[in-house]
């Protein structure tokens, strides 16, 4: 999917549409037990409550693609005959209304996920979307609709204790100590099944969601999808990079080579956020090769670093540059000193040894404030 097509999607999930009836799913406490199970007509609740589901499931829809929102793909050997493909086919081509199926999915997230000492909530929706023609000025037709794209939504989310609070008691006149008790908190992880590709459903894919962005659940994955693969999560990644260039390049990895990286990064995402391209970034280990070169590297720690993401990475030399290096800022960590740097001005920051001491050299202007102090800084210092 690219943002075009989820931003699509998640438009879908507001009370008016009418477009989820109806939501299923189940209380389960930290002891692995169902408590109780879900199952409610969207159409008979009040409005603000119908909301509030409506916005825990989309949430499951949010954040980056390729970030927090991770492809899953499955064979082909998964899509003509396996467990777990056949579970979410049967599913949502049911509109979850098979019960049975609903109890299955219920325990096979049940005996997989951990979520430590947190009870949580299952919660599953169907929607079934008649797709609008779209123009070539991306405008929709309603009424050209020919296709309906049939999906669950899935969304996994911890149970927390209310904070107490003084609450007013109107016939008393005055504040008391209250607590509202149990509350939903905004879903840990999810999914989307299928996936909305090219404006049409691909049962090879779906489309599950994180919220932390280096934890993602991977026994959840391997238990509802089992692919071959678990997709590696953002956080991984950058680390799956870094270590791959420190390791590759030992003493020649300087701060002028990081630069270099995060320059030729940094400018790529821009482009692409120029160009509007809906589809996700993407950034290849033969460009981070060409920087490596025309800094010096040695073809010999070039294919060092190029067997570090292949192992790290597997067989895809495509890297995402939203994962593999932060763009937006510059940041430099010491034992010490922690130093963030707008990335406009990278330029300007030099290493230098003097009199045997290692430094890390900012010049300054006018405008250098500490704590919050404007402070100047005189020729002597």
């Amino acid at each position: 999917m690219n943002q075009k097509e989820l931003q699509e999607i998640r438009k879908r999930f507001k009370a008016e549409k009418d477009s989820i009836s109806h939501i299923f799913g189940c209380y389960v406490n930290a002891a692995k037990e169902i408590v109780t199970h879900i199952d409610m007509s969207v159409g008979l609740m009040e409005q603000e409550e119908a909301e509030m589901y409506l916005k825990l499931l989309k949430k499951a829809l949010s954040g980056t693609l390729g970030k927090n929102l991770l492809d899953i793909e499955f064979s082909t050997k998964q899509v003509e005959d396996s467990d777990e493909h056949r579970l979410l086919q049967t599913l949502r081509l049911s509109h979850l209304r098979d019960e049975n199926m609903r109890n299955v999915f219920y325990q096979r997230v049940i005996d997989s996920l951990d979520m430590g000492e947190e009870s949580y909530v299952i919660l599953l929706a169907s929607d079934s979307y008649d797709i609008p023609f779209k123009g070539n000025d991306d405008e929709l037709w309603e009424e050209g609709s020919n296709e309906v794209f049939d999906y669950i939504i899935c969304c996994i989310c911890p149970v927390k204790d209310a904070k107490a609070a003084l609450r007013y008691y109107a016939d008393e006149k005055s504040f008391r100590g209250a607590s509202t008790g149990h509350v939903l908190g905004s879903p840990e992880i999810g999914f989307m099944f299928p996936t909305f590709d090219d404006r049409s459903a691909n049962i090879y894919n779906a489309l599950y969601y994180s919220r932390n962005l280096s934890y993602i659940h991977e026994e959840f994955i391997e238990a509802i999808f089992n692919v071959e693969r678990v997709p590696l999560s953002a956080g991984a990644q950058k680390n799956v990079f870094g270590e791959a260039l420190c390791d590759a390049l030992g003493s020649d990895c300087s701060l002028e080579i990081v630069k270099a990286v995060h320059g030729q990064i940094r400018e790529r995402l821009m482009l692409h956020k120029e160009s509007k391209d809906p589809e996700i970034p993407e950034i290849y280990v033969e460009d981070i090769d060409n920087i490596l070169k025309t800094s010096g590297v040695s073809e010999e720690k070039i294919n060092l670093f190029n067997d570090a993401c292949q192992k790290g990475f597997g067989d895809d030399n495509v890297l995402n540059p939203n994962n593999v290096m932060e763009s937006r800022k510059f940041e430099m960590i010491t034992p010490e000193v922690h130093i963030t740097v707008n990335p406009e001005y990278t330029y300007n920051i030099t290493t230098k040894v003097i009199d045997g001491s290692k430094y890390i050299l900012i010049p300054v202007g006018e405008g250098v404030a500490v704590n919050g102090i404007d402070i100047k800084v005189g020729e002597d210092e």
